[in-house]
């Protein structure tokens, strides 16, 4: 069962392999909620949780992924890293590379005729994760697209 989630998030990919930086926000009354509440023996509110912790999640193009807990993530760095990494589309620059912290560095290459980007993203996990770093190789996204997405991402922190 998937909990139904709201909550910003910004996903950095395709439907095959993204990385996405999220704070998931349940809802104590959607019933999927409850009944996975139920299940964990927890009230729905415990369950939910505050909505206020944000996390990074990948997943690769065999389908394998993970994420981990960001609990020192505050709401405008998010911003921070989705604005950093929205002037840089541009490619004025040619090839860059946008850090979110210590977890995420996003090394990004632009595509024949500047119309889609190629991400290839560097995942550390903090201290205290029992998952190793690893390298995630994002196929072609379209460049318009992730612009139109960041601009939503930075809107829905506002």
């Amino acid at each position: 069962m998937s909990p139904a989630m709201g909550g910003p998030a910004l996903f950095i990919g395709t439907d095959t392999a993204y990385v996405a930086v999220v704070r998931p926000r349940l809802d104590p009354a959607d019933p999927e909620v409850r009944a996975a509440a139920e299940q964990t023996g927890v009230s729905p509110e415990e369950f939910a949780g505050p909505g206020n912790v944000w996390a990074l999640m990948w997943e690769d193009e065999t389908g394998a992924g993970g994420g981990f807990e960001l609990p020192g993530l505050r709401d405008a760095e998010a911003e921070d890293f989705a604005a950093r990494l929205l002037a840089e589309l541009s490619f004025e620059t040619g090839p860059f590379v946008v850090g979110a912290g210590e977890v995420l560095r996003l090394q990004a290459h632009p595509g024949p005729g500047g119309a889609d980007c190629r991400f290839l993203a560097a995942i550390t996990p903090p201290e205290g994760e029992e998952l190793p770093p690893l390298t995630l190789e994002i196929p072609p996204v379209d460049a318009d697209a992730l612009r139109a997405d960041l601009e939503d991402f930075r809107r829905s922190l506002a």
